[in-house]
C-alpha cells in the first residue's frame, strides 16, 4: 500500500505511472501479438476476423476497466483518509459484483456471436473465424473481469507494480500459446482467442495467490466476499458513468469499423490495423488519467485539493507534449508501422493514410483524458460520461460516415474524424471544469 499524498508530485506520478504504463503496454501486446502472429500465417481473412473479434472483446474490456476505476476511486479514498477497515469491504463488494457482471456477459455472449459478426457487417470471407473467435473471448470474461477488478482495487492502494508484474507473466505467456495455437497447430483465428483466455486465467491466478498471502497490503476473509449495499452503490456511482462513457467511445468505434467493412476487405483490415497502433500509442494518455484518478483521489480523500489539482496540471503537460512529437513523427513513419503487421502493399497505403489523420486525435484526447481522471478522482464521473456522448453523436460518427461517403479513395478524411470528436470533448471538459470552480464546489477551488 503506497500513499500518495505527500513528497514530490513528480516524482509519485512517475512511481504510479510507469508501472501502470508498463502494464497497460504488455496488455496492449496481447491484442498486437495476436494480430502480428496471424498475420505471418494467415490471410487478410484471417487478420480481419482477428481484428473485429478483438474489437468486440477490447469494447467490452474497457467497460469492465471503466466500471472498476468506481473501486480505484473509494479505495484510494478511504487510503487517502486513514479508513483501512474500508478497503476490504470495498475489495470483496467490487469482487462479487464483477463475478455476476461477467457471467452475464458470458451468457449473453455465448447466445449473440452470431448476431454481432453480422452487425458488424463482417466480410463473408473472415465470418465463421470471426464467431468462433468470440465464442471463446465469451467462454473467458470471467477472468478477464477478476484481473480488471484486482488490478483496478491494486491501484486504489497505490501500487501500480504487482499488476505490471501480473501482466508480464500473462504476456509471454499468451505469445508462446499464440506460436503454439497458430503457428504449429494451425488453429487460424480460434487459437489467438484461446491463448489470450488462457494466459487471462494464468494471470488471474497469480494475483489472487498475491492476495492471499497477504503481499497486498490487505487481505480478504471469507466473509469480506458479499454485497454490502452502500458500498457498492458507492463503486457504482463513480464506476457506472465510465463505464457507459468507455462503452459508447468503443461503440463509436465499431461503428467507424463497420463503415470501413463496408467499403471491401483491404479497407476493414487496414482499419483493424490502425487501432491496434492507436492501442499502443494511446498508452501515454491512458496511463495519465489513471494516473490522476489514483492519486487525485488520494489526495482528495486526505483533503489535499491543491495537491490534487497540481497533478492534473503535470499531467496536461506530458500528454499535450507526448501528443504533438507523437503526431509529428507518424506523418513520416506511418507506412512502416502498418508494414508491420502485413507484407500486402493495398493494405499498407491505406492504413497509412488512416493513420496519419487518426493520429492527432492523441493530442486532444490526451487532454480529455487528464480532465476525465479528475472528474473521477472528484466523484463526478458523470461529466466525463457527458462530453464523450455529446462528441460521439455531435461528432465522431456524423464526420466519419460523410468522410466515408465524400473520399471513397482513401480512409484519411475518416481518422480526421476521430480527432475532431476529441477538439469537441476538449472543449467541454475545460469548460464543466471552470463552471464547476465559479459554482463553488471545493474540490475544483485552486
Amino acid at each position: 500500500m503506497n500513499n500518495l499524498t505527500s513528497g514530490s508530485v513528480l516524482r509519485a506520478m512517475g512511481a504510479f505511472s510507469l508501472p501502470y504504463f508498463l502494464s497497460y503496454f504488455l496488455q496492449t501486446l496481447y491484442g498486437m501479438a495476436d494480430l502480428f502472429i496471424i498475420g505471418q500465417f494467415e490471410g487478410a481473412a484471417g487478420i480481419t476476423a482477428v481484428s473485429i473479434g478483438s474489437q468486440v472483446m477490447h469494447m467490452l474490456t474497457v467497460m469492465l476497466v471503466g466500471l472498476s476505476m468506481g473501486a480505484t476511486v473509494v479505495t484510494a479514498q478511504f487510503v487517502g483518509a486513514g479508513k483501512r477497515a474500508c478497503i476490504q469491504t470495498a475489495a470483496g463488494t467490487a469482487m462479487m459484483v464483477f463475478l455476476l457482471i461477467s457471467l452475464l456477459l458470458t451468457a449473453a455472449g455465448g447466445m449473440t456471436s452470431g448476431w454481432i459478426v453480422g452487425l458488424m457487417e463482417t466480410p463473408a470471407e473472415a465470418a465463421a473465424e470471426t464467431e468462433r473467435y468470440l465464442l471463446i473471448c465469451f467462454l473467458g470474461m470471467p477472468f478477464v473481469a477478476a484481473y480488471n477488478m484486482i488490478a483496478a482495487v491494486f491501484r486504489g492502494l497505490g501500487d501500480a507494480r504487482h499488476p505490471m508484474y501480473f501482466v508480464a507473466a500473462a504476456c509471454v505467456c499468451n505469445i508462446a500459446l499464440d506460436y503454439l495455437f497458430m503457428g504449429w497447430l494451425a488453429m487460424g483465428p480460434a487459437g489467438a482467442a484461446l491463448g489470450t483466455v488462457v494466459s487471462q486465467a494464468f494471470s488471474v491466478v497469480l494475483a489472487l495467490n498475491f492476495v492471499r498471502r497477504g503481499g497486498a497490503g490487505f487481505s480478504l476473509r471469507r466473509s469480506d466476499f458479499h454485497l454490502d449495499v452502500p458500498m457498492m452503490r458507492r463503486i457504482l456511482r463513480i464506476g457506472v458513468p465510465i463505464s457507459l462513457q468507455d462503452g459508447l467511445i468503443q461503440i463509436a468505434f465499431l461503428v467507424i469499423t463497420v463503415i470501413a467493412n463496408m467499403r471491401g476487405l483491404t479497407d476493414a483490415a487496414a482499419v483493424g490495423i490502425v487501432e491496434k497502433i492507436i492501442s499502443f500509442i494511446f498508452l501515454v494518455p491512458s496511463s495519465m488519467l489513471s494516473t490522476v484518478s489514483a492519486l487525485g483521489a488520494q489526495n482528495i480523500g486526505a483533503g489535499k485539493v491543491g495537491r490534487a489539482q497540481q497533478t492534473l496540471g503535470y499531467a496536461l503537460c506530458i500528454a499535450v507534449c507526448f501528443g504533438l512529437f507523437v503526431s509529428v513523427f507518424t506523418q513520416y513513419a506511418a507506412e512502416g508501422m502498418v508494414a508491420l503487421f502485413t507484407f500486402d502493399s493495398l493494405l499498407i497505403a491505406a492504413g497509412a493514410a488512416y493513420l496519419k489523420g487518426y493520429i492527432l486525435d492523441c493530442i486532444f484526447a490526451g487532454i480529455h483524458f487528464c480532465f476525465s481522471g479528475y472528474f473521477c478522482a472528484c466523484g463526478r464521473s458523470e461529466f466525463s460520461f457527458l462530453h464523450n456522448v455529446i462528441s460521439i453523436i455531435a461528432a465522431r460518427i456524423p464526420l466519419a460516415y460523410l468522410a466515408s461517403v465524400w473520399y471513397s479513395s482513401t480512409l484519411f478524411p475518416m481518422g480526421l474524424a476521430t480527432a475532431a470528436g476529441s477538439l469537441l470533448s476538449v472543449l467541454i471538459c475545460v469548460g464543466a471544469f471552470f463552471w464547476l470552480r465559479r459554482s463553488g464546489n471545493p474540490v475544483f477551488q485552486r
